[in-house]
């Protein structure tokens, strides 16, 4: 049997673990990737146990191929600093198998790439259509066309061309309300080391996130009119976060303006009717773009590129478009219900009423660390793979 070649529209980290998947599981794989030249630029990206265990099934150790990742169990507290709950690494790794680990979206995206064979990737070759989807497609790209795909994954963000293309009566993407900032910053002096946690505030939200080699990933949440954009970031978000509690003040001003991040937040206004199209397929923010108020985005977009790689593992070329619609019913379910639990979620962070933000941080404290925990359990333990491979035989405890 001749080896299957995978074509994959973008180098993000959905993108790159479907590659990794699938060139480990002997597919010949091409990954078109608009930027020019992969970048060390970007922010931090926490990966969930569920997360960890879909590299787990992918094959890919992340504490060994980006040896910058760290945990990162986060807690809540009020803009004064006091605390409304605070997670417990030691019962999340318990519960789940290990806790959140914190890890730069360049480091873990650097550590695929590396996992990927020379020549794999192809920068500044967007692809912009794919044609003949449903029999022999041709992946159309600047740098010229691709015609020998078994198949394509359309793993091109947020704002997808190939979604568009193949969905047009789809409403796209809805504005949450919010804008984010992002940042991390390189390790300070050591002094009044941050510990991982979001704060709460009126309609405002900062978020620490400590990662390795005492760099910090910083991100801050306001609710402002769609493309507000302020002239001076540094007061902006002085402004706005720096009376907050310690030590939000002193990294503020450690924030080189220059390298803030900041992208409104959305997510599909509805989901897609399917994550596949013949021999095409939908992964990650392309498919089922959801708000990051869960920190799930990432996570289930290598949620995704786990099933599809078991899916497509058994089958030849002529089994393709049957693993992809098996792909799509397998996953629409988990990801439109965390795409609504964000959204929901989001709502509840981002009140503004002074009555309501009191009642909602009174709700948060009274609410029991058992019942906190158990919350937990349908975005930690949700992740199955078919065959009957689920959470306790995907590596859970191998991988911390």
């Amino acid at each position: 049997m001749s080896q299957r070649h995978a074509v994959v529209a973008g180098a993000g980290i959905g993108g790159l673990s479907a590659a990794v998947a699938l060139h480990r599981r002997g597919w010949r794989v091409t990954v078109c990737e608009r930027a020019p030249g992969p970048t060390a630029a970007g922010a931090g990206i926490v990966l969930a146990p569920n997360g960890l265990r879909a590299l787990d099934a992918i094959g890919f150790d992340v504490t060994g191929a980006a040896h910058r990742a760290v945990p990162a169990a986060m807690g809540l507290r009020r803009a004064d600093g006091r605390w409304l709950n605070r997670a417990d690494p030691g019962a999340l790794a318990a519960r789940y198998g290990r806790p959140p680990l914190g890890v730069h979206r360049a480091d873990l995206a650097a550590a695929l790439a590396a996992a990927l064979p020379d020549g794999t990737i192809r920068y500044g070759a967007p692809v912009t259509a794919v044609d003949d989807a449903g029999g022999s497609p041709v992946v159309r790209t600047p740098a010229g066309d691709l015609g020998d795909a078994d198949l394509v994954l359309a793993a091109d963000g947020l704002n997808s061309p190939l979604r568009r293309r193949y969905f047009p009566d789809h409403p796209g993407l809805r504005y949450s309300g919010e804008t984010a900032w992002r940042a991390v910053l390189p390790a300070g002096d050591g002094r009044g080391a941050a510990q991982a946690a979001e704060t709460w505030g009126r309609g405002e939200r900062f978020g620490v996130v400590p990662l390795a080699d005492g760099r910090v990933y910083l991100y801050a949440t306001a609710v402002v009119p769609e493309g507000y954009r302020p002239a001076d970031v540094r007061a902006e978000l002085l402004r706005r976060y720096g009376t907050w509690h310690d030590p939000i003040p002193a990294l503020l001003e450690r924030i080189d303006p220059a390298a803030v991040l900041q992208h409104d937040l959305y997510d599909l206004a509805a989901p897609l009717p399917r994550f596949h199209h013949g021999r095409l397929a939908w992964l990650g923010d392309a498919a089922h773009a959801m708000t990051p108020n869960l920190g799930q985005g990432g996570c289930q977009a290598i949620e995704d590129a786990a099933v599809l790689a078991r899916l497509l593992e058994a089958g030849g070329a002529e089994d393709v478009p049957a693993a992809l619609a098996a792909y799509s019913a397998a996953r629409r379910g988990r990801t439109e219900a965390l795409r609504v639990r964000s959204r929901r979620a989001g709502r509840i962070a981002a009140l503004t009423h002074p009555l309501a933000v009191a009642v909602r941080d009174l709700a948060v404290r009274a609410t029991p660390a058992r019942v906190s925990m158990r919350a937990l359990d349908g975005l930690f333990e949700g992740f199955t793979l078919p065959g009957g491979m689920g959470p306790a035989s995907a590596g859970v405890g191998t991988h911390a």
